[in-house]
């Protein structure tokens, strides 16, 4: 990072933290007592690990303690830290993806002019965009991307599902999904909507849910989402199914 330099990895699990700190030339600890002037610290755990966390982080008044968490304000840091921020990337994290920073959207609040000013320069340096958001606003954003990511994905998997069920490779969904989203990002998903719910094509969503009788836990999410589509472009009377 342009002007910043990694100091220190802390984490529970030595040979994770081992390699991550090898990879960014910093050292590793398993200790959260942080006993020189560190210009910033960053808290990026699991959420339901941050309030654990972050009450055992011991470091110098004047380091900025910043958390990643986008459902989490400033009021979840222990009152005795002077300086403290939320460094919330709007992106999702997997292990061996290399994930490109420049341009990537950066939620950031600061308790302090002087967090702020730190944690922007941070983020600029990384080519990230910023946002500096309240913590109401950011839980709006991490459940939009609960939306477009998470659920997105499941839905993905349980069409790969389908798709192995018909005999083909899921590959062969490719160009649908390509086009899916880029048309979603260049016209508005709500002006890219097709498919039989849209239609309020009785026939094929009848036959969709009679095929999926095999798994009742599918023939609901069919059922759930078709009925929110009619409800949304009002296409038809969604109690029929």
């Amino acid at each position: 990072m342009s002007g910043f330099t990694i100091q220190q990895i802390v984490s529970k699990t030595e040979k994770s933290g081992m390699t991550l700190a090898k990879s960014c030339n910093a050292s590793w600890s398993g200790d959260y007592h942080f006993t020189g002037y560190e210009e910033v610290i960053i808290a990026a755990v699991p959420d339901d690990k941050l309030p654990e966390v972050l009450n055992m982080i011991i470091c110098h008044e004047n380091t900025i303690v910043a958390h990643t968490a986008g459902s989490f304000g400033l009021d979840i840091f222990p009152p005795r830290f002077r300086h403290t921020g939320v460094f919330y990337p709007l992106q999702t994290f997997s292990d061996n993806r290399k994930i490109e920073f420049r341009d990537l959207p950066l939620f950031l609040e600061a308790s302090d002019s002087f967090s702020a000013e730190t944690l922007k320069h941070l983020a600029e340096s990384i080519g990230g965009k910023v946002h500096f958001v309240n913590a109401e606003h950011r839980r709006f954003i991490h459940i939009a991307a609960v939306f477009v990511c998470n659920f997105v994905n499941h839905m993905l998997t349980a069409g790969k599902q389908l798709t192995t069920k018909a005999g083909f490779q899921f590959e062969v969904m490719e160009p649908l999904i390509n086009e899916t989203i880029l048309k979603a990002l260049e016209k508005g998903p709500e002006n890219s909507q097709t498919g039989p719910a849209y239609r309020f094509d009785k026939g094929t969503i009848n036959k969709h849910i009679d095929l999926l009788s095999f798994s009742p836990e599918f023939q609901d999410v069919y059922k759930e989402i078709t009925r929110s589509i009619m409800r949304f472009y009002k296409t038809g009377n969604d109690d029929q199914f």
